[in-house]
């Protein structure tokens, strides 16, 4: 059996063949050529992603939302934020949340903080607070806080994660308050963050929650304590 040559540069995708599969493929060639595209420079992807943002199938507009995400242009900013903000689908606009967090722009903070606030819909707002994590921006704080409060046990995973993604050490004691959640999701989600936030309370609470019946919620609580060990060790080798 011949053997594949190392050696040969993969083609591009063909553009002509990608836009005629959005306009006129049926679902299957659409979500591939959609695919196709998150190789594709953002500045040539872009005009063919937007054809299929109002597309009639739902998950093929998801994917296209996905992929504007990807693409760091001003025009990604803008439509996604519109999205956001206005369609009808609460599963669209929480697409679009999400989004944005993977497009990093700093200016989508106050769109997202507007929309945890304001949107009806859980899964959007559960969206706006992972967004906001992966922002980085410590003025969420507030926001992040308030999600703790939230009825909805996803949207505490969510604000427990984004406040270890912001590194908010301000946030320890509001997240302790979840050492013994009956969810083990949000046990795990504690732990993970704790690894961020180095002060003496957070490495307490790991070593109890490396005791957690769960084994996924103890391996987290582990890796958390190796994580501040080692800033320890690294801050006084300074």
């Amino acid at each position: 059996m011949a053997q594949p040559d190392l050696n040969t540069v993969s083609q591009p995708p063909d553009l002509d063949l990608l836009s005629q599969q959005l306009e006129t493929g049926d679902l299957v060639a659409r979500k591939l050529a959609l695919a196709a595209l998150r190789d594709v420079p953002a500045k040539q992807a872009v005009p063919l992603i937007k054809k299929v943002l109002n597309d009639k199938n739902g998950q093929v507009r998801s994917m296209a939302i996905f992929a504007l995400g990807l693409k760091p242009l001003e025009e990604c900013y803008d439509l996604l934020v519109e999205i956001m903000e206005s369609d009808p689908d609460y599963g669209i606009r929480a697409d679009a949340a999400g989004a944005l967090g993977y497009l990093e722009d700093p200016r989508a903070f106050d769109p997202l903080v507007k929309a945890f606030y304001e949107d009806v819909d859980w899964l959007v707002r559960f969206s706006a607070a992972v967004s906001l994590g992966n922002l980085k921006n410590p003025k969420a704080h507030d926001v992040l806080i308030a999600a703790l409060n939230s009825p909805e046990v996803v949207i505490q995973q969510a604000a427990i994660a984004a406040l270890g993604e912001i590194r908010d050490v301000k946030a320890v004691d509001n997240i302790l308050n979840f050492a013994q959640a009956e969810d083990w999701l949000v046990r795990q989600r504690l732990a993970e963050a704790l690894g961020n936030l180095p002060t003496t309370k957070s490495m307490s609470a790991l070593r109890y929650l490396a005791k957690d019946d769960h084994s996924q919620v103890s391996e987290a609580a582990k890796v958390s304590i190796g994580r501040l060990e080692a800033l320890e060790t690294k801050q006084k080798e300074e």
